[in-house]
Order: structure tokens, then C-alpha cells, then sequence
């Protein structure tokens, strides 16, 4: 008996299918990444800051979807090949008639109307063309009342989950669509203490 030989045990891996995607069986995964794989993570990069980017949520206006400092990943690109559609949460530009707000200052709300559309708010309900939006993801049902609202062509309506603590479009009308920078995709960290 040789000491030198694989083992019957070692023998049954290497031979096992389930189990030959193992990295121990071969050390090639340990080589430096020659100049088209660095060149292949150059590009992934490149592509990912020109399309998608990371944001952190300073305010509650989203609250309970989003939270104060989470951070999230917003696809630029999205609305390049398709038109803003409702329950989007979008990224934009404030209004630049709008106090308070700086030229640069991005917001971070929910689409819910397009153009073409009769937005009114009343009795702690939002109503779109007349009819009464269900919608399980609000914190709280809205304290205020809207005039009803036509949303005129190549604009959104936009409001913050956060109904009663949010500046959005109850407050200074309908968002032009040039003024959105990106969609929000997916929440990639929250804090552990909220």
C-alpha cells in the first residue's frame, strides 16, 4: 500500500458530479486575471457608473418603503426606452420654482398619475380619473385635501409614501418628466439599528 496514492475518499469526489465545481480541485482560480479579464472589469464599471449609481435617503417622505439612510441603487437608463409608468419611484430634479429647494437638490417619490390624468385628493383618500387608488403601502392616509389636478402632457404626478410628511407634487403641482434622473431599483443597505 502506498502512502503517495489519492485516497478511495478523495477518489469519490473527483468523481462525484455534484461535488467537480469544487475550486480545490484545481488552484487555476489563484492566477493573477490576465489583461482581458482586467480589461472585461474595466468595462462592467464603466457601464455601471454610466447606468446606475448608489444614493443615500436623507429624508422620511418615502417612509415605510424607505427609510432614513438607506442606500439604493437607482438605474439611470430606464427611462430612455420606456415611458415613467405609475408606482415607479423616481429620482428627480426639484422644481426649480419651488423655495427651499437648491438647483441641484435631488427628491425621491412615487409616481402616481400620468399626463392625461385627473388627480384629487380628499376624505384621506387619493382618487385618479375618479376612481379611488388602493394603496397598501402608504404610512398614513393623507390629512390635507387637493383641487383636482389635470396632469398636462410630458409631466407626473409624484407623492411621497409618507403622505403627511412629504413636499411633492400635492404641493407644487405636476413634475415635468424632463426633471427625472433615474429609477429606483433596489435598496442595497439599511442600517441594522432601525
Amino acid at each position: 500500500m502506498s502512502f503517495l496514492r489519492p485516497s478511495a475518499l478523495y477518489q469519490f469526489l473527483i468523481t462525484y458530479q455534484s461535488l467537480r465545481w469544487m475550486p480545490c480541485q484545481s488552484w487555476a482560480f489563484l492566477r493573477w486575471p490576465s489583461v482581458e479579464g482586467i480589461l472585461r472589469l474595466l468595462v462592467v464599471a464603466l457601464l455601471w457608473a454610466m447606468f446606475a449609481e448608489i444614493r443615500y435617503i436623507s429624508s422620511s417622505s418615502m417612509y415605510p418603503t424607505l427609510h432614513v439612510r438607506d442606500r439604493i441603487v437607482v438605474q439611470r437608463a430606464s427611462y430612455f426606452i420606456r415611458r415613467p409608468a405609475v408606482n415607479d419611484i423616481v429620482l428627480f430634479r426639484a422644481p426649480s420654482q419651488q423655495l427651499g429647494f437648491r438647483e441641484g437638490d435631488i427628491l425621491i417619490k412615487r409616481i402616481v398619475a400620468r399626463a392625461g390624468d385627473l388627480v384629487e385628493v380628499c376624505g384621506g383618500q387619493l382618487y385618479v380619473n375618479r376612481i379611488a387608488r388602493n394603496e397598501e403601502f402608504i404610512a398614513e392616509k393623507p390629512a390635507y385635501i387637493t383641487n383636482a389636478t389635470y396632469v398636462p402632457r410630458d409631466h407626473v404626478y409624484v407623492l411621497g409614501d409618507n403622505r403627511n410628511n412629504s413636499c411633492d407634487s400635492h404641493i407644487w403641482g405636476p413634475l415635468p418628466s424632463k426633471n427625472i434622473v433615474g429609477k429606483y431599483a433596489m435598496r442595497c443597505y439599511r442600517p441594522s439599528s432601525i
